[in-house]
């Protein structure tokens, strides 16, 4: 295994990756009172290590907590970070959230528990999960268990209800206050004197109509109504939205009536929680037919949404697709729905608790199943998109809208796990997938979707076949071949009883890649060449086409013969600069750097490897990351030319930059001899050339780099985290990056 590799090398361990400092969003709109209330929160902090922010939705827990978590960021020098859980529905991936949240993507077969307490320790940090009613049991136990493993840590939670966890504390946070406080010196006349309630909807008044003035006279009526809405902040904030239309006498009397209409039914409600529903529920009233029926349908996206997806969701019976744009113009101009910007147009989302209150009018209209089934045929179709489009020219576009969709394609895994009838989908769209889970760093999240829809039916169809190969290539990429072998040849057993023969040729594409990564690269050839002949038979030309191409290219360099890997390699190249293809392609550079190295060209090895780099780095594609920095730190080593001796302490930093990547993917150098290879030679040359103290500072310092910093460093540019000072000895690092080199094919 490589980690005896590392001990037979005197490899020095590497501190585990940490990390980027954290960031929290910005915030939006003014932070109106609470200051006693940020005071506590403040205190509590200072001195507990596990604190719940406490109270019914729309109090405004979740901006309480990011102004604390914000003023109490100078404490914790490794970063501030925001967890925000209301995407996250299934408990299992409560651990890949935080993962994702503090960018630390990881596409190990690992427990996401145990990858944490390694990539947080010894740091000092601050947890922001918020949103955690519907996980509470969960989050409980991820925060016992983090707190217990990690002394530094400290974790603020918002929810509807405590986590009642051990060493919790809580703060309740109530309303607004509606009276003016005892003292106040001046009335409603003295800004100062206002409660907080009024002064939170005369701010928001102005943000809709920029002529509102609270005078003696008004302060009076928006007492008024805040006293009606029981100070609840998002109740107050929806209110004020009403003043394009109504005065806010007619508010208040709207109000009332909607009060009674609204809450007969429930006498054992909070009034708090009566008085947020009233206000939505008014708010409701106010939108057209059409509009609420829309806002109903909306209720089934997670996460934001463009308008294709929302006029083919939730057109049909009563709503025409034409009409979607004009009525989410008019949500958005009522405060409903979310506009927000991004790289592809405008995006919408809607606030989690208007969502649920559109939910339930769905399932009163009996509607729910079928929006459902139509959101998760949307996100079936954008996967499949996604799997034409992934080999060409808008490959990194692809990447990027997949991202966008990640939470809804969740959404729809999970309604199709948990549908009865619903399991072959299942098994489609996370089979489907494979480009994302593969490409874009998810082979974790990727195995615990495939993981569950192969539990749940074991019907040998095209889709099962599809998901057992995905299946196997992810778990080989994490270095897992016990549990790649058997799913590729539960495939390739299963195409050949039923005549599936694409399915045919990707268990054989995939059992070669076990048999490389296994190191039997005579075996691995033979493989290869099966599957390509399989490919050629049914027509087959995509990205793992290409990558077939390379690995036997590599399986013959293994062999000691790079010519023939050459001529693979140079094959491979030919189809991506005609198809536009650029993950595949730094695949296809690295291997042609290492052929290069092998063959003493140095400077062109380096431009190769660099290049695929590059790429990489663009999808980020952790696993193709740590291989091209391990191999741009052997050639670090090489002599720079005549009298000019390799740059040792260089090359070690890359490899302890190299090491922190690959804690994320697996096994380092997915458990293979063969790719061990250059880290092997690469550390031997450059402990005979530095002293033992030199080798193992440079190594820590590499550690110590981020992603973006240890890509920059191996692009020949700089990069630091917290390494020696610029100038300090042979590992120094400087502190400038630099970009990257412009693409030269």
């Amino acid at each position: 295994m490589a980690g005896d590799w590392r001990a037979q090398s005197g490899e020095p361990a590497a501190r585990p990756r940490e990390p980027e400092p954290g960031r929290l969003p910005a915030e939006v709109t003014g932070f109106v009172g609470r200051q006693r209330e940020l005071a506590e929160l403040a205190g509590l902090l200072a001195g507990a290590r596990l604190v719940t922010v406490t109270g019914p939705g729309g109090v405004g827990k979740s901006r309480l907590a990011l102004r604390a978590a914000a003023r109490a960021a100078g404490a914790f020098p490794d970063g501030t970070w925001l967890v925000e859980l209301a995407p996250v529905q299934d408990p299992l991936l409560l651990g890949r959230a935080v993962l994702e949240a503090l960018r630390l993507t990881d596409g190990t077969a690992r427990p996401p528990l145990d990858l944490l307490t390694e990539r947080l320790s010894g740091r000092c940090t601050l947890l922001v999960l918020d949103g955690c009613e519907h996980l509470v049991q969960a989050c409980a136990e991820l925060a016992d268990a983090l707190l217990r493993a990690l002394p530094g840590l400290r974790v603020l939670t918002t929810s509807r209800a405590a986590l009642r966890a051990s060493g919790e504390h809580l703060l309740t946070l109530a309303p607004l206050p509606v009276d003016p406080r005892p003292s106040d010196p001046g009335g409603p006349s003295d800004p100062g004197g206002l409660p907080d309630a009024v002064r939170l909807f005369a701010e928001r008044a102005r943000a809709v109509l920029p002529s509102f003035a609270l005078t003696e006279a008004d302060a009076e009526a928006v007492s008024l109504l805040c006293r009606r809405l029981d100070g609840l902040p998002l109740a107050v904030e929806l209110a004020a939205g009403r003043l394009r239309a109504l005065s806010v006498e007619q508010i208040t009397a709207r109000l009332d009536d909607r009060f009674r209409l609204l809450t007969g039914g429930s006498r054992t409600a909070l009034p708090r929680h009566r008085a947020l529903r009233t206000t939505i529920g008014w708010s409701h009233e106010l939108c057209t037919v059409q509009e609420r029926l829309l806002w109903a349908r909306l209720s089934v996206f997670a996460g934001s949404f463009d308008l294709e997806a929302a006029e083919y969701v939730c057109a049909g019976d009563g709503l025409e697709a034409e009409d979607v744009l004009d009525l989410l113009d008019e949500l958005v101009g009522k405060s409903v729905v979310l506009g927000e910007d991004s790289a592809f147009g405008v995006r919408f989302r809607l606030l989690d608790t208007l969502r649920d209150y559109g939910g339930q009018w769905l399932r009163a209209a009996g509607q729910e199943q079928r929006l459902l089934r139509r959101h998760r045929d949307w996100y079936l179709g954008v996967a499949t998109w996604g799997e034409v489009e992934w080999f060409g020219p808008r490959q990194a576009e692809t990447a990027e809208r997949t991202e966008l969709a990640h939470p809804n394609l969740r959404a729809a895994l999970e309604f199709c796990l948990a549908e009865p009838g619903e399991e072959q989908i299942a098994l489609l769209l996370a089979g489907t997938l494979w480009f994302y889970w593969v490409g874009c760093g998810h082979l974790g999240e990727g195995r615990h979707w495939l993981d569950r829809a192969l539990a749940l039916d074991r019907e040998p169809t095209e889709a099962r076949a599809k998901a057992l190969w995905v299946t196997g290539h992810l778990a080989t990429l994490q270095g897992d071949l016990e549990t790649a072998r058997p799913a590729l040849e539960e495939c390739r057993r299963q195409a050949l009883d039923t005549g599936d023969d694409r399915a045919l040729a990707y268990a054989v594409h995939r059992q070669g890649s076990a048999a490389l990564i296994g190191d039997e690269p005579d075996r691995a050839a033979e493989l290869f060449e099966e599957a390509l002949w399989h490919y050629r038979t049914i027509g087959e030309l995509n990205s793992n086409v290409v990558l077939a191409m390379v690995e036997l290219g590599l399986a013959h360099l293994f062999q000691g013969d790079p010519e023939s890997g050459e001529l693979w390699f140079g094959q491979a190249r030919e189809l991506c600069e005609e198809h536009g293809e650029q993950w595949a392609y730094a695949y296809v550079l690295y291997a042609m750097a290492y052929a290069h190295w092998m063959d003493g060209a140095v400077r062109a090895a380096r431009a190769l490897a660099r290049e695929g780099l590059r790429l990489n780095h663009l999808f980020h594609d952790l696993l193709g990351i740590a291989l091209a920095i391990d191999l741009l730190a052997l050639l670090e080593t090489e002599p720079g030319g005549p009298g000019a001796p390799g740059d040792l302490g260089g090359a070690r930093v890359l490899q302890g930059a190299a090491h922190r990547i690959w804690g994320a993917v697996g096994l380092p150098f997915l458990g293979s001899r063969s790719f061990f290879g250059p880290h092997q030679e690469c550390a031997e040359r450059a402990r005979a050339g530095l002293t033992a103290q030199e080798y193992e500072r440079c190594y820590q310092a590499g550690a110590r780099l981020d992603l973006d910093a240890a890509v920059s460093r191996a692009l020949g540019g700089s990069g630091s985290a917290g390494g020696p000072e610029p100038g300090s000895g042979p590992c120094s690092v400087p502190s400038a990056p630099t970009p990257a080199p412009a693409r030269n094919s």
